[in-house]
C-alpha cells in the first residue's frame, strides 16, 4: 500500500531524527530513493528543520481522539509544508557539487592600494584573483569597521541589527544560515561584534573579537618584552575559549600570518569531507598600528619620501584610467584642503612620513603574500575550482594620525610602537575619491572588490553593477541552493558575476555618527555634520567634485525624506 494511504496512521507518522552537522531531517518511512532520507521524487528536496514539527507529527499520529481520517489529513499538512524546504542531509549524503566560497577581507584599505586597483604596492596574488575574475567599479561598503561587518554578516543594514563591539545582532549571521543549508563554516581574523563566531554559526574560529591590536603581540608582555604598545585590553578567542588578553605562544608571531595559518590549518582538516565550506578570513591589515617587519619595510624604504602624496595620487590615478577601474568620466579629486602639499613638507620630516607609508605598503604586501598561501592550499587541496572567491576591504583608509607609541621613537618592528598611516597619506590611499573611513562620501565608503568564481565569471572583466555587502547574504544563500530569506534588502551578485545586465532593486543608504548619505541609481545624496545636504551625479563625477543641490532642490528634498523614512523605519 502507498505510504500515503497507509491505515494505520502511526506507520506514517514513525520518524527517525538523524544529525548530519546542525541539520535534523524528519525521514517518513515509504517508498524512498536508493541512499535519500526523503520520499521518492523529493530527492535533494525537501526536509523538516527541527525536531519540534517531528514531535507534532508523532503527537499527532499517536493520538486516540481524532479519527484516522483527520489524523491523516493534519499529517499530510505538516508533510506538506515541510517538503518545500531543502534537504540538506540528502546533499550531504550525495555527491555535493555546490561551491565552496573564501571571502576575505582587508582593514581599513584604501581604493587605489593594491595594483590592479592603481596601486603601487606589491600584491600579485590579489592581482591574480582579478584576472581570473571580475572586478567591480561601484561596490560600497559602510564606512566603519563594525557597521561595515553587522551588514555583511547578517545581510541587513547595521541599524536594524545593532552594530558595536558588544552587538548581539538580531538577525542570524550567514555563518548560522550556511551552516543550516549544510556549509563547513569556518572564520579567522577579526570579528568586532559581540559573543563570538562560534556562538553565531561559524563550527571554527581563531581571532580577535575585538577592533584592532598590537601586530606583534595583541596581549601583555612576555618574558623579557616590554610592555607592547595598546589602545586597550583585547578580547580574542579560538573556537568556545575565550581570551582577555591572548598571549601569543612564541616570539616571532604576526596577526597577519597566525590568521592565515589557521585558515590553512581549517582547509587541511576539513579537505576531506563531502560537504562544501565557508571561509571567512577578516585581517587587521592594513587598520592601525603600522606594523610590518623591518625586511618587509625595507622594500618600500624610501620610494614615498622621493615623490611625497601629491606625485602619488597623480600617478595612481594615471593607472587607474589605463586599468579602466575608474569611470571614463572620473576626475583626480583635489588634495583634502586641510593637507599642505608635498613640497611644503620641511626635509627634516620626510623620513619620517616615508616610513609611515613604507611600512603601511609592507602590511599590504604581506597580507597580499598571504592571500597568496591560501590560494595555493586551495589548489593543493584539490578545491580551487570549485571555489568563488570574494576580496574586498571593511572601509576607506583612515586619516587617524595619533600615536601611542609606549617608547619615543619606536619603530614599527617593535612591539612599543603605535602609529598610523595618517590623513595625508590616507587621501592618497583612497585615489580617486574624497574624504576617508567614517564619512560617508566615496573615499570612505567606495572599496574594491573582486570575485572569482570559476567557469563564470569572465578573466579580467570590469562590472558597473552597484554592489554593497548587503548583496553577500543573497549571494551565498543562492550558492548554498537554500530559500531565500524574506526581508533582505541586498541583490544576489550572481546575474552580475555572469555578465548579466542587472540593477539595484532598491537605493543604498549609509549613516555613522554625523554622517548621512544615500545612492539611488546615478544620485547621491551626502552630508556630515550640521553642514547641507550635497547632491552628485556620480555617472557623471564620480569623485562629487561638482556639488548639484543648489539647481536639484526637488531632488535632494525627495532623497533626503526617503533617507529620514529608512533612518526611522529600523
Amino acid at each position: 500500500m502507498p505510504w500515503w494511504r497507509a491505515d494505520e496512521p502511526t506507520q506514517v507518522a514513525r520518524t527517525l531524527v538523524s544529525r548530519a552537522g546542525e541539520c535534523a531531517c524528519l525521514i517518513l518511512l515509504g517508498p524512498v530513493e536508493p541512499g535519500s532520507c526523503c520520499p521518492l521524487g523529493y530527492q535533494d528536496q525537501h526536509a523538516a528543520r527541527s525536531a519540534t514539527i517531528t514531535q507534532k507529527s508523532s503527537t499527532m499520529a499517536g493520538s486516540t481522539t481524532l479519527g484516522t481520517n483527520m489524523i491523516r489529513f493534519c499529517l499530510l499538512s505538516i508533510l506538506f509544508s515541510v517538503l518545500s524546504l531543502p534537504c540538506d542531509r540528502c546533499r550531504l549524503n550525495a555527491a555535493d557539487d555546490r561551491p565552496n566560497i573564501v571571502l576575505i577581507m582587508a582593514d581599513d584599505m584604501g581604493f587605489s592600494d593594491i595594483g590592479c586597483y592603481g596601486g603601487e604596492i606589491a600584491t600579485p596574488n590579489i592581482d591574480a584573483l582579478a584576472a581570473r575574475g571580475m572586478r567591480f567599479r561601484n561596490f560600497y561598503n559602510n564606512a566603519k569597521c563594525e557597521l561595515t561587518r553587522a551588514s555583511l554578516l547578517t545581510g541587513h543594514w547595521w541599524h536594524h541589527v545593532g552594530a558595536s563591539a558588544t552587538a548581539r545582532y538580531s538577525e542570524p549571521t550567514y555563518g548560522e544560515r550556511m551552516r543550516e543549508a549544510g556549509y563547513r563554516t569556518l572564520m579567522t581574523g577579526k570579528w568586532h561584534a559581540g559573543q563570538t563566531p562560534f556562538q553565531r554559526g561559524f563550527d571554527r574560529h581563531y581571532g580577535l573579537t575585538d577592533g584592532c591590536c598590537n601586530f606583534w603581540n595583541p596581549g601583555h608582555a612576555r618574558d623579557g618584552e616590554p610592555e607592547p604598545a595598546k589602545k586597550k585590553v583585547r578580547r580574542w578567542a579560538i573556537d568556545d575559549q575565550e581570551f582577555l588578553p591572548y598571549q601569543p605562544p612564541h616570539d616571532d608571531f604576526y596577526t597577519t600570518d597566525a590568521f592565515t595559518d589557521y585558515a590553512l590549518k581549517y582547509l587541511d582538516e576539513y579537505k576531506d569531507e563531502d560537504q562544501p565550506f565557508l571561509l571567512y578570513v577578516a585581517y587587521t591589515a592594513p587598520h592601525y598600528p603600522m606594523h610590518a617587519s623591518e625586511e618587509d619595510i625595507a622594500r618600500y624604504r624610501g620610494k614615498y619620501g622621493a615623490i611625497g602624496w601629491d606625485e602619488l595620487r597623480r600617478q595612481r590615478f594615471a593607472r587607474q584610467q589605463q586599468l579602466g577601474v575608474l569611470s571614463p568620466h572620473a576626475e583626480l579629486s583635489p588634495r583634502d584642503p586641510d593637507l599642505p602639499a608635498w613640497r611644503d613638507i620641511p626635509a627634516t620630516e620626510r623620513d619620517d612620513w616615508d616610513l609611515r607609508m613604507a611600512t603601511y605598503a609592507a602590511m599590504i604586501d604581506r597580507m597580499d603574500r598571504n592571500i597568496g598561501r591560501i590560494v595555493d592550499k586551495l589548489r593543493d587541496n584539490g578545491e580551487l575550482e570549485n571555489t568563488a572567491i570574494f576580496f574586498l576591504s571593511d572601509n576607506g583608509a583612515c586619516e587617524d594620525s595619533a600615536d601611542r607609541s609606549t617608547v619615543a621613537g619606536a619603530k614599527p618592528w617593535e612591539v612599543t610602537s603605535f602609529q598610523t598611516q595618517g590623513r595625508n597619506w590616507a587621501n592618497a590611499s583612497n585615489t580617486p575619491y574624497r574624504k576617508y573611513k567614517t564619512t560617508d562620501y566615496e573615499g570612505g565608503t567606495r572599496t574594491p572588490m573582486i570575485a572569482v568564481w570559476p567557469g563564470v565569471t569572465e578573466p579580467g572583466s570590469i562590472t558597473d553593477r552597484v554592489g554593497h555587502l548587503i548583496d553577500f547574504m543573497p549571494t551565498m544563500l543562492e550558492f548554498a541552493q537554500a530559500p531565500p530569506v524574506d526581508g533582505l534588502p541586498g541583490n544576489a551578485l550572481q546575474p552580475a558575476l555572469s555578465g548579466a545586465s542587472t540593477s539595484r532593486s532598491w537605493p543604498l543608504f549609509w549613516q555613522f555618527n554625523r554622517a548621512k548619505a544615500m545612492r539611488d541609481h546615478n544620485w547621491k545624496l551626502v552630508r556630515y555634520g550640521n553642514s547641507d545636504w550635497e547632491l552628485y551625479d556620480l555617472d557623471a563625477d564620480p569623485t562629487e567634485c561638482v556639488n548639484l543641490a543648489a539647481s536639484q532642490s526637488d531632488k535632494v528634498n525627495d532623497m533626503a525624506a526617503q533617507w529620514q523614512q529608512w533612518w526611522q523605519n529600523k
